[in-house]
């Protein structure tokens, strides 16, 4: 098994409900994959250093997931870069 973190940053011009209903839908991308979403954490709204898209803010999500194969961490990329509504995403493979 392969232990991963994936942060990413969802559009702050979201309402809440479209906010969770964006995490809800890539922790199912993941989940229906192949990996298991171990902890999801909401770190809040924060301030870039600098503009990202036109925007001054966003808000930050971190899954730590587990998976058998990349098959679940490349759609979630593929989808991320695809989505307007997730500014930025980074994914970190954990070695332990």
């Amino acid at each position: 098994m392969r232990n991963y973190e994936i942060m990413f940053i969802v559009r702050p011009t979201l309402s809440e409900d479209e906010i969770k209903g964006v995490v809800k839908n890539f922790e199912n991308v993941l989940t229906t994959n192949g990996a298991k979403v171990l902890e999801t954490k909401e770190l809040g709204q924060k301030e870039f250093a600098y503009e990202i898209k036109k925007l001054k803010s966003g808000y930050y999500f971190l899954f730590e997931i587990e998976a058998n194969d990349d098959k679940a961490i490349n759609e979630f990329d593929r989808l991320s870069l695809i989505s307007n509504d997730i500014v930025r995403h980074l994914i970190t493979k954990i070695e332990k």
